[in-house]
C-alpha cells in the first residue's frame, strides 16, 4: 500500500515540475519579448525565477517518493 502511494506521489510531483518548467519557459519568452511594457516583462522575470524553484523542488519530491517506492 505505502508503494502505491508513493508512486502516486511521484507521478503527481514529476507533472507538478513539468507544469512548473512550461510556465517557466512562456515566462522566459515574454521577459525576453522586447515589444511587451517593461513591467511585464520585469514580472515575467521574477515568475520565471519562481517557477524555476518550483520545479526543482518538486523533481526533489519526486525522485525522494521515487526512492521510498523502490525500497
Amino acid at each position: 500500500m505505502e508503494t502505491a502511494k508513493q508512486a502516486a506521489n511521484y507521478v503527481s510531483e514529476t507533472v507538478q515540475g513539468a507544469i512548473s518548467g512550461a510556465s517557466k519557459e512562456t515566462n522566459k519568452e515574454v521577459a525576453k519579448d522586447s515589444n511587451a511594457p517593461v513591467g511585464t516583462r520585469l514580472s515575467a522575470a521574477k515568475d520565471a525565477v519562481g517557477d524555476k524553484m518550483d520545479q526543482s523542488g518538486h523533481n526533489a519530491k519526486a525522485d525522494a517518493h521515487k526512492e521510498i517506492a523502490k525500497n
